[in-house]
């Protein structure tokens, strides 16, 4: 079986004119997310140290960056915008693939597209489902819990198929080009352990390499052929455990984009579940957590292995991003989770901490590797009943979606929220342009839009 060459073929056939119009308004949906997010990221964690640190890596060139001043080359633009879209753990995801569908993808795409210019909207929409469906299906066929970071390292090959769809490669070339990628490929879960901005940073450099991987095949560089399944391939080195016919067959049949999931806090996804049920029960019967005398929550094996961590005096905002309990004791006090429960100031507060060492996580006995739900919290009040909310798919999900209202609810707010914020007007604008981008001649048009202060 040719997994690289199904991936080449399975991008070269990806049209626009073939896709439907669900395929078409959940890349819409999802480019207006995730440059949403990026934008909020370029204020967010470790941004401005980012910026100062790579501030001799390159400047001058055709491409912008989210939140900055000036132009960059391709391969920079594309990750300094991976890294400020996954920073805060705002960006959408496929839960079962646990990739991040578009942090890197979307990034990729739009560099080369700056690169090379008249590329039109219909391009980025073929290119960033066809690159989602190359990321997802390279997760999916892992049937085995991760031991590196998915989100960076299949992000970047689908960034390829993204980038290379906008660059016109050739079969050969794509072919050519994940052998590139796979030889640049790297991300930890170590990362995820500790709760470092190396995270986010790992989808960068996976981004930054798809563009580099891209020029390269461009150039006639002969990689390697047999990049997935060979004896020292992706799918030997990375996982422990494969099923890649079925996978193969769907890329016919599915547009994984359409499983996509936008996330409605700023978390782990493995958290949110909890959350969504808090935010229920506290509706129904609202109480003060200090007279709770018991909470308890139970997520899938998965989730627990991902966000069951301790909450810790001092934890940096990406770990406390990654704490169950520390983002369900926010809810029970806020009633809500929002970007300000990780600056400093309430990382120190004590209330919540105190409330964090309550909470009982449990796991439930399922089987499923990648399953994110359920999702079940159960209360026990002062008067010794208790209350539980079991959540199947946690909002966000394409079956349980977030509304219009919120989407551009969060997508102003992260506007706003850029180092170099848009006004109502301009991110009006932005949006009224990617809900049209069938007809948009020039993706630079988009990036004129998003950063409106570059030049």
């Amino acid at each position: 079986m040719d997994a690289a060459g199904y991936f080449a073929a399975h991008v070269l056939a990806t049209r626009y004119e073939d896709l439907s119009e669900e395929t078409i308004s959940a890349a819409g949906r999802l480019i207006l997310d995730s440059i949403g997010v990026g934008l909020a990221g370029s204020s967010g964690q470790w941004a401005a140290e980012l910026s100062g640190a790579a501030s001799g890596w390159g400047q001058g060139a055709q491409c912008r960056v989210f939140g900055r001043e000036g132009r960059f080359p391709p391969g920079l633009a594309a990750f300094h915008n991976a890294y400020c879209i996954h920073n805060s753990e705002f960006d959408c995801l496929h839960e079962d693939a646990v990739v991040h569908a578009l942090t890197a993808i979307l990034p990729a795409a739009l560099a080369v597209a700056e690169q090379q210019g008249g590329v039109l909207g219909r391009t980025l929409v073929e290119a960033v489902v066809a690159g989602v469906d190359i990321a997802a299906a390279i997760g999916l066929a892992g049937t085995a819990p991760m031991k590196f970071f998915r989100p960076a390292v299949v992000g970047g090959l689908g960034a390829v198929a993204a980038a290379g769809k906008v660059a016109g490669l050739d079969r050969d070339q794509l072919i050519n080009a994940f052998g590139a990628q796979y030889a640049q490929s790297g991300g930890s879960m170590q990362a995820h352990e500790e709760g470092t901005m190396l995270l986010a940073l790992q989808i960068g450099f996976n981004a930054r390499a798809a563009v580099e991987a891209v020029d390269l095949a461009r150039a006639g560089l002969a990689a390697t052929k047999d990049t997935f399944e060979g004896r020292f391939g992706y799918f030997k080195l990375f996982e422990d455990a494969v099923d890649l016919a079925p996978v193969l067959d769907d890329l016919r049949k599915q547009r994984r984009i359409e499983e996509v999931v936008e996330k409605p806090f700023p978390t782990g996804r493995a958290t949110h579940g909890a959350i969504e049920a808090v935010m229920r029960l506290q509706v129904r019967r609202a109480a003060d957590p200090e007279m709770l005398h018991g909470i308890v929550v139970t997520v899938s094996p998965v989730a627990h292995s991902l966000v069951g961590r301790p909450a810790q005096i001092g934890m940096p905002a990406n770990y406390a991003r990654l704490c169950l309990s520390y983002c369900v004791a926010r809810c029970l006090l806020e009633g809500n989770v929002g970007v300000d429960h990780f600056t400093p100031e309430a990382l120190a507060d004590t209330a919540a901490l105190i409330l964090a060492e309550r909470i009982e996580v449990q796991t439930f006995d399922m089987a499923e590797p990648s399953a994110f739900g359920p999702s079940r919290v159960t209360l026990e009040y002062a008067d010794g009943t208790t209350e539980t909310e079991t959540i199947g798919q946690a909002l966000g999900h394409p079956s349980n979606p977030v509304s219009t209202a919120q989407r551009l609810a969060k997508f102003g707010a992260n506007c706003r929220a850029a180092a170099l914020p848009l006004s109502a007007d301009e991110a009006a604008a932005l949006s009224g342009r990617i809900s049209d981008i069938e007809t948009l001649g020039d993706v630079r048009d988009l990036m004129d839009l998003a950063c409106p202060r570059a030049d």
